[in-house]
């Protein structure tokens, strides 16, 4: 009866345990999957989900595209399928990543982005969401020169086999765009 019992127990604990993780990247899907409780934005990132080869094109202090650098983007579901994470490793040594969660009171995501090159007491965030088939997320920000006004970040031309991103400047009636950052993508086949 106690080997029953200690059988029955270990089952149920594994089955609980299992169950509380099954959207999890995995060996059967490396990079997890939605979950179907989860808003049905968590979608928006699914053609991104998987490792990109990049190449990432910033401006310099003088105003000038800097040669192309090496990078690869991996994107997958946390939090049993309910978030986004993404990881960038960069040849230049300066790695970043952000988690991505859909607020459905305020119908938007909510992007928390980190790096290697700084650790601030607060992560910075952007806002936003889908647009016309892109993701475009917003954050306030100033100009080089003090100007009130904000980062757009865009994720374009989303498709299975990869994407574009552009960071720019932009003010606040829209009129002034400075981008800063371009970075384009390829779905690494695996």
């Amino acid at each position: 009866m106690k080997t029953i019992t200690i059988l029955f127990l270990s089952l149920f604990i594994t089955s609980s345990v299992f169950s509380q993780a099954e959207y999890e990247p995995n060996n059967q899907n490396p990079f997890g999957l939605p979950n179907p409780e989860a808003p049905e934005e968590i979608k928006d990132y699914q053609p991104l989900i998987g490792i990109c080869d990049c190449k990432s094109i910033r401006r310099n202090a003088e105003g000038e595209w800097t040669e192309p650098i090496e990078m690869s983007w991996e994107f997958k579901y946390i939090l049993n399928g309910m978030a986004i994470q993404d990881q960038t490793l960069k040849e230049d040594g300066i790695h970043s990543g952000s988690i991505r969660q859909f607020d459905i009171e305020n119908s938007t995501w909510n992007v928390h982005y980190f790096t290697s090159g700084k650790q601030p007491a607060n992560l910075p965030s952007w806002q936003g969401g889908m647009q016309d088939g892109d993701i475009v997320l917003y954050r306030s920000q100033k100009s080089p020169n003090g100007n009130e006004g904000k980062y757009k970040i865009t994720f374009s031309e989303i498709s299975e086999e990869g994407f574009n991103w552009l960071g720019q400047w932009v003010s606040l009636d829209g009129s002034v765009k400075y981008p800063t950052w371009k970075i384009e993508c390829k779905k690494r086949k695996l």
